[in-house]
């Protein structure tokens, strides 16, 4: 390692540049980090933030430029080389092994790995719980734990390694409004013991309130470098965008038509289980109306969504579509009566990630006479469709309708889901979490999108986990605790705090 004397910064990463085939993910980025702040990277998807962490954690090695460590050059060739000198990331996909334990998953990988002293490793994890306010059991099994706690135990994988500098991508994209509260607190814990914390993150009222300073990228290059406490959200985000981003949803008054969805009386509960995680919920969705269910997450809301696709089955109760009854129906037999998907969890659910945007944008019509000629594939039809809704929802990747998918961003996978999903020109459209993931630009867009299927007379099922989009869209609001709708009524008839009240069941318990 070449030696810099008298370095202020922790981290130096100056006149970065890495290309990948056909893009310029970065593009002579300067960045310097102090030891002990907040450093936030604020840009839109496939901005390059997450390129860059990944050249500063190993992952990738720049084409052009140079990394400083403590005043010190270095060149990774792997994130072991950058673990080596105190480096840790938290992955926005966690990279744990489910049906091992939380101890476990934290010394997998490392020098002795499975054969290294479980108790003692244990023992360890516990101190750290204590020393950092991160509650976990060592004992409990991945696969048997929320989101937020496999979060954490992906920051134990540092702190067990000794990481001094946390890089954490996206970090909040998977938790509830409580949990990301949670979270932020555990980063100030962090801070006030001294490590440094990169902090990749879409959301600007969460730089706001953790980080001392913020990058902003936009298109692989370096626009501004601002303290967070002398700059506005509202700038941070025109300066992310390169225009002016506007909240205020220009909603046309309710056109509502004929109910298109009916559940009558759903209940469900997992096979083994003793607890119902939907009860007898019953709502109308009707054209062009805006119905969503509001609630704290792990409250059936996800259920009821995948309940009317027929993902789960065994639902007892009535779901009828435009008047016919669809419970008995196969997921693509209920396709082709209209209901299109949107998901929560893409990757599992909405993609077939080794295989290429083209192939996912037409996979829910390749057996359709658009693209299918007797046995064979119409490949121009498929590549003309999937090109027009590359262009008119803003996906962007390295080599266009060829990029395999899983090498794309979150943002832009999800763009193509609900670009995909709204041109299916359904009667139903089901979007839950639309905007997870997305920045400022693209959620404006998208809840643009919304609305305008809406005005189309299409009916829209809304799952949300923020309550600001949900105040924002919905036409009707059915609040949901434990697994019942407690609550149905008009959006205007409703404000946050009564929503919220619901949520929590106070409103149901009186």
């Amino acid at each position: 390692m070449e030696e810099k004397k008298n370095s202020e910064y922790i981290i130096e990463m100056k006149h970065i540049t890495k290309r990948f085939p056909g893009i310029v993910a970065n593009d002579d980025v300067s960045i310097s980090v102090k030891k002990g702040e907040i450093y936030a990277l604020l840009g839109e998807n496939g901005a390059g933030k997450s390129t860059l962490m990944s050249m500063l954690f190993g992952l990738y090695e720049p084409d052009e430029g140079e990394i400083y460590i403590r005043g010190e050059k270095v060149k990774f060739k792997s994130p072991n080389d950058a673990s080596a000198l105190g480096i840790g990331m938290v992955h926005q996909h966690f990279k744990l092994v489910e049906p091992f334990t939380v101890a476990e998953n934290v010394v997998l990988g490392m020098e002795g790995g499975m054969f290294v002293d479980l108790k003692t490793a244990s023992q360890k994890i516990t101190e750290l719980s204590k020393q950092y306010g991160l509650e976990v059991n060592p004992n409990d099994k991945i696969k048997d734990l929320p989101v937020c706690i496999r979060q954490r135990v992906e920051i134990f994988k540092m702190l067990y390694r000794d990481a001094e500098i946390l890089i954490f991508d996206e970090p909040t994209a998977v938790l509830t409004p409580q949990e990301i509260e949670m979270l932020l607190n555990i980063l100030e814990n962090l801070r006030k013991a001294g490590k440094t914390i990169l902090l990749i993150t879409h959301k600007l009222e969460e730089i706001k309130k953790v980080a001392d300073r913020c990058a902003i990228l936009r298109q692989g290059k370096l626009i501004d470098v601002v303290e967070t406490k002398d700059v506005s959200t509202s700038d941070m985000a025109s300066k992310m965008v390169g225009h002016t981003v506007l909240f205020n949803i220009d909603k046309k008054p309710i056109q509502i038509g004929k109910t298109v969805l009916s559940l009558k009386n759903v209940s469900y509960k997992k096979k083994g289980e003793s607890v119902y995680r939907v009860k007898d919920v019953s709502f109308d969705v009707h054209e062009g109306e805006v119905f969503a269910i509001a609630g704290v997450s792990g409250n059936g809301q996800m259920e009821i969504a995948d309940i009317i696709s027929g993902i789960i089955k065994g639902a007892t109760g009535n779901i009828i579509l435009d008047g016919e009854e669809i419970s008995t129906l196969t997921i693509d037999e209920r396709i082709k009566k209209g209901i299109s998907y949107v998901p929560e969890d893409r990757h599992a659910v909405a993609l077939v990630l080794d295989e290429s945007l083209e192939n996912n944008i037409a996979l829910k019509k390749m057996d359709t006479v658009q693209f299918l000629k007797g046995l064979f594939l119409k490949k121009s039809e498929i590549s003309k469709y999937s090109d027009m809704i590359i262009d008119k929802y803003d996906v962007r990747s390295g080599q266009g309708r060829s990029t395999i998918v899983r090498s794309m961003s979150g943002g832009n996978q999800q763009k193509a889901i609900i670009g995909r999903e709204i041109e299916l020109d359904a009667k139903l459209l089901i979007f839950v979490q639309p905007t997870r993931g997305l920045d400022v630009g693209a959620i404006e867009n998208i809840w643009k999108l919304i609305l305008k299927e809406r005005d189309r007379g299409k009916a829209v099922l809304l799952i949300s986990l923020e309550l600001d989009e949900i105040m924002n869209l919905a036409d009707t609001v059915g609040v949901i605790y434990n697994g019942h709708i407690d609550k149905i009524a008009k959006r205007s008839d409703l404000d946050e705090m009564t929503i919220g009240a619901y949520m929590m069941g106070v409103k149901a318990n009186g």
